[in-house]
């Protein structure tokens, strides 16, 4: 497949920022053509960006754009927004399906208005937008324009270091996985790639300011989500990814650009990232720093 965005219509949940965002301009840098489905229409006082400011990156970037409120948690914006992507744009091509909630509170410590805001968003949002766009991915398949589904989500690795002291965010998160794994079955038939990606170092100033200077841009997410989108769609389906991982199974071999702090390789996992896998890819980091300073 041609390795491009160009043209094709995604529409990005929770795109206004942080990861969302990043793959929205991403593809705005191919000429790809974005809905930009959010809550967020006006400031938020602790977090930047909005669906109108998402938009105008992602056109400065060269790339269309189309700013949505949109609550994934309900079914009636979902499908105003589904239906005003598609008089805008003629289709949709490609779902990311990126918003989420976190809480990693224990059993004891997580209310219930917790826990249903991370299944309503998490499982059930991610859900409905696919449903919903569904038709519109079908004849994009028709029509030979390599459809997509792309979960932000962890590959299913059912241990109980996953789930113990945060049992209801992490099963709100699998469910999103889960989601790929029958849908790569159930939309083959339609040329409808669904896979996941996850992210191997903690992107996001999710958990503190500590953890967010050990950690990666969400560029890397982008890098990797665009690599995955352009891929064949009836022949890779149903993978969960890493983003380092399938950067470097393609040729990549520079990863300090996404550092948040230069120079800074003390990197820290992400959750639901196997030992092995960890152990595999310290080893990488080690000589990756090896050919940069031979004395190391």
């Amino acid at each position: 497949m041609t390795a491009t965005l160009k043209d094709k219509v995604l529409f990005v949940s929770g795109a206004s920022r942080g990861i969302g965002l990043a793959i929205a301009l991403r593809a705005g840098k191919d000429g790809g053509r974005v809905a930009v489905a959010a809550k967020t229409a006006t400031p938020h006082p602790k977090l930047p960006g909005t669906i109108f400011t998402a938009a105008e990156e992602i056109e400065r970037a060269g790339g269309k754009a189309l700013p949505l409120v949109c609550d994934i948690r309900d079914e009636e914006s979902v499908k105003s927004a589904i239906q005003k992507t598609v008089e805008k744009f003629g289709g949709i091509d490609i779902v990311v399906n990126n918003a989420s909630a976190i809480s990693l509170t224990d059993t004891q410590n997580t209310t219930l208005k917790k826990y249903n805001l991370m299944h309503e968003i998490n499982a059930r949002g991610t859900w409905l937008v696919t449903k919903y766009a569904l038709p519109y991915l079908i004849e994009s398949g028709r029509q030979n324009r390599n459809p997509h589904i792309l979960n932000i989500s962890p590959p299913l690795t059912i241990t109980e270091q996953w789930f113990s002291g945060h049992v209801a965010y992490s099963i709100a998160k699998y469910n999103m996985s889960l989601c790929i794994l029958g849908w790569a079955g159930e939309f083959r038939e339609h040329g409808i790639a669904a896979n996941v990606t996850a992210i191997d170092t903690a992107a996001l100033k999710i958990v503190d300011k500590f953890v967010a200077s050990k950690s990666r841009t969400p560029q890397i997410v982008a890098d990797a989500a665009r690599l995955i989108l352009t891929k064949d769609s009836t022949r890779f389906s149903g993978n969960f990814v890493l983003d380092e991982i399938i950067l470097r199974e393609h040729g990549q071999t520079e990863f300090d650009q996404y550092l948040v702090t230069p120079g800074n390789r003390d990197l820290a996992l992400d959750y639901f990232i196997e030992d092995e896998v960890f152990n595999k890819l310290k080893l990488l980091w080690k000589e990756d720093a090896k050919k940069k300073n031979p004395k190391l």
